[in-house]
């Protein structure tokens, strides 16, 4: 298996700019293969879930932020638009953004008191947040409906152009994730990016150098939380019905385990993992809830053959090129002494 993915990954490297140009064009020609409505469907939700599952990694993988509350942030986006799309016909494209916006600020009040933890205790908070969200969409009936949601939610349109069939949805959340990938590959490789992954590998050291990782790290909580809000947003007039179902814990695990598969601090990861997480769900449809017992099985084999991820480098921390690099250090010493 690292063999092969090593092989892509050098091709990749090679032909960037061509393997990148038969990407796009093979992603905009896709919808008119002859493909039927329900397989577009599938296409959509994988797409949707590259920017969502991106999201999380943003935190996680780029920040050491160990989040599984992700379904809480995608929720108050879907919400978002629903609820002022129903009452008030804010068009689509305002509340879109908007979305994204309410989400981050919900991830800053989420992010400001846990700011001192890390590991199992940060992931316990955020799994509690995230079900907070959804208890709270829940039982605020006269506000989302409650348990029978909200419905007839008003689809996008721009200039008489209605996104009305899963074709045109399809473009459109392809939009969303080619922006997500444009802006989070800049964010990465700006200052704030360097914060991240500073504090991701050693926060005590990022300290040291005058990171303010108090800041940094509520600002990567807020970034991720505002992209899983532009997804909810544009996930609610695609479904046209929401309720509290659709974010539940289970989808959080959904979430956490495409980017796990795929790989954490990597662009492309999440986008493998979605694909094929989405693919396995599929394929596994028929045996129902026991799918997810087919993803707790491939996320243990993933993690003992490749933990990493499937597109994860492998001399990375995750890999354990840290104590490779120990180990071949300790054996350069005996060697010389």
């Amino acid at each position: 298996m690292n063999t092969l993915i090593n092989a892509v990954k050098k091709v990749y490297g090679e032909h960037k700019v061509l393997f990148l140009a038969v990407i796009v064009v093979l992603l905009l020609i896709l919808p008119f293969l002859g493909f039927k409505k329900s397989t577009i469907r599938i296409m959509c939700r994988i797409l949707m879930y590259c920017t969502l599952a991106g999201s999380l990694n943003m935190i996680n993988g780029y920040s050491g932020q160990t989040c599984i509350g992700q379904a809480g942030f995608f929720c108050i986006g879907a919400y978002t638009m629903a609820i002022l799309s129903t009452r008030f016909g804010i068009s689509f494209w305002i509340l879109l953004p908007l979305g994204g916006i309410m989400a981050m600020l919900v991830g800053l009040i989420v992010s400001i008191p846990t700011l001192r933890l890390k590991g199992i205790y940060l992931s316990i908070i955020t799994m509690g947040a995230s079900e907070v969200i959804r208890i709270v969409a829940l039982n605020w009936e006269s506000l989302t409906g409650g348990s029978f949601g909200i419905k007839d939610i008003p689809r996008p349109s721009a200039g008489g152009f209605l996104v009305d069939s899963p074709m045109k949805f399809y473009y459109l959340f392809l939009i969303l994730a080619v922006i997500f990938l444009f802006i989070s590959s800049r964010v990465i490789r700006s200052r704030a990016g360097r914060a991240w992954m500073s504090i991701r590998e050693d926060e005590l050291a990022a300290k040291a150098l005058s990171v303010q990782t108090s800041y940094y790290k509520a600002s990567n909580f807020m970034y991720g939380a505002f992209w899983a809000g532009i997804c909810g947003a544009a996930y609610a007039p695609y479904l046209q019905y929401i309720d509290s179902t659709v974010f539940s814990l289970d989808e959080g695990f959904n979430i956490l385990s495409m980017v796990i598969i795929g790989g954490q601090g990597t662009l492309a990861g999440p986008i493998v993992g979605s694909a094929l997480v989405n693919f396995l769900t599929e394929i596994l449809r028929p045996v129902g809830t026991w799918r997810f017992v087919t993803y707790a099985l491939l996320i243990i084999i993933m993690m003992w053959l490749r933990p990493q991820g499937l597109v994860g480098a492998s001399d990375s921390i995750l890999a354990g090129g840290r104590i490779k690099m120990k180990s071949k250090s300790k054996k350069a010493a005996k060697e010389s002494a």
